[in-house]
């Protein structure tokens, strides 16, 4: 397994922003299973994904495929009291940082339930109004 996908299994869970920065490149992209757009940025992309540890509970990877530059991560966890199961799907760059990490869950109580718990924790930290002008349109 490829030493990024590694890291990224024992960090992103514990909702550590610091321990994430460091396996995403700069123009990193996150595409969320909440909503249309996309985060762009290590900054605001790592802030993102520390809120997992907060929102996610009994979160663990099921499956892991995958070689080279691509990657799927099957994983189940608890948003609340909506159990969930979703899909990492990572694109490493050159550099073998993460270049792109796209999330897709169901079902979709669960899907609403953590739209509402990141909303809530993005409005009350100051950095998203800085890092909002990193969000980018998706389609």
């Amino acid at each position: 397994m490829h030493p990024t996908i590694e890291t990224m299994m024992e960090v992103v869970a514990k909702g550590d922003a610091a321990a994430i920065a460091p396996i995403l490149a700069e123009e990193v992209r996150f595409l969320p299973p909440t909503y249309w757009a996309v985060w762009q940025g290590r900054a605001p992309v790592a802030a993102v994904l520390g809120y997992v540890g907060q929102v996610f509970s009994d979160f663990r990877y099921r499956r892991v495929m995958g070689s080279g530059d691509d990657w799927a991560l099957e994983f189940q966890c608890k948003i609340g009291e909506f159990d969930a199961v979703g899909v990492d799907l990572i694109t490493l760059g050159e550099d073998g940082l993460i270049a792109e990490f796209e999330v897709v869950m169901r079902p979709l109580k669960s899907v609403e339930a953590l739209r509402q718990a990141m909303n809530d924790r993005v409005k009350s930290d100051p950095r998203f109004l800085e890092f909002g002008k990193a969000l980018k349109s998706g389609g």
